[in-house]
């Protein structure tokens, strides 16, 4: 088993509000991740698409997982924390949806602030796709990682 998939492993039982929405981690990697959402009645909105929260718990969950891929050797050591999330809508969303993150520098570099710093701060970008592969949502989330306390 590799460190990316210990960390996907134990992301699916530490945020158990994704599993409740239905999120499904695909693939993580050094400071890349992958999520799916298959839409259900419990993730629709009145008008029959996915609704927006659901949405931003895939985006929130993708970005999560892309910053724990980035800062693998040391992820149960530290306090990570979502500061800020921004979320556009650019079209409908209906079906199964696929996010991508990617955090804005690379692990190695983030694991370099740890250890000078002790924190580090930094953007993980998530595009959301449909089935078609179209862009539907547009998210960034900044993340605080510090030693747990």
């Amino acid at each position: 088993m590799t460190p990316y998939d210990m960390i996907k492993a134990h992301l699916d039982s530490a945020v158990p509000f994704a599993a409740h929405v239905g999120v499904k981690l695909l693939k993580i990697g050094d400071g890349t991740a992958s999520a799916e959402l298959v839409q259900r009645h419990e993730t629709s909105n009145h008008i029959g698409t996915q609704h927006a929260g659901a949405m931003f718990t895939l985006g929130e969950a993708a970005s999560g997982a892309a910053m724990a891929g980035a800062i693998a050797p040391v992820i149960m050591d530290m306090r990570p924390v979502a500061a800020m999330g921004q979320i556009t809508f650019k079209k409908i969303a209906e079906g199964m949806l696929t996010a991508h993150a990617e955090t804005s520098r690379p692990g190695a570099e983030l694991l370099t602030a740890l250890q000078e710093d002790g924190k580090v701060a930094f953007d993980v970008a998530v595009d959301i796709q449909n089935e078609a592969g179209e862009t539907v949502v547009e998210m960034q989330v900044n993340w605080h990682v510090s030693a747990k306390r």
